[in-house]
C-alpha cells in the first residue's frame, strides 16, 4: 500500500499544511496513521478523501455541511440514502450558482459588446 507524506498530500490535492491541520483538527479528516516519529501518513484512500473535500469546498458546501456528510460515511452503509439526499441537496444549489453566474456573464458580454462599439 502506497503512503504519502503531507508534503506530498498538499502536491496532490493543493491544500496547504495548515488546511489539512485543520481538517484533521474538526474531524473533517480522521483517521490519519502516523510513523513512529508521529508524522503523518496519507494512504490512497485519504488522498481520495480529500480529492472529493475538494470538490465539495470548491463548490460552495459549507464546512457545516462537509462535516455531516463526514459523519454519514463513518457511520456505514445504513447512511447512503441521507448522503444522497445531501449531495443532491449541494447539486441544486451548485445548479442556481451556475444559472446565476450565466446571467451575469451576458450582462458582461453585452458591455463588452457596448465598449467595443464606441471604439
Amino acid at each position: 500500500m502506497s503512503v504519502y507524506t503531507p508534503s506530498e498530500v498538499v502536491e496532490e490535492t493543493g491544500f496547504s499544511l495548515d488546511t489539512l491541520r485543520y481538517y484533521e483538527k474538526i474531524g473533517l479528516l480522521a483517521g490519519i496513521e502516523r510513523n513512529s516519529a508521529g508524522q503523518r501518513r496519507f494512504t490512497q484512500q485519504d488522498l481520495g478523501w480529500l480529492n472529493l473535500i475538494r470538490c465539495l469546498r470548491d463548490t460552495g458546501m459549507p464546512i457545516a455541511g462537509m462535516l455531516r456528510f463526514a459523519d454519514l460515511v463513518r457511520q456505514g452503509e445504513h447512511t447512503v440514502a441521507e448522503r444522497i439526499e445531501l449531495l443532491e441537496e449541494h447539486d441544486r444549489r451548485v445548479k442556481e450558482q451556475i444559472a446565476n453566474l450565466a446571467e451575469r456573464q451576458k450582462y458582461i458580454h453585452h458591455k463588452i459588446s457596448y465598449y467595443r462599439s464606441v471604439l
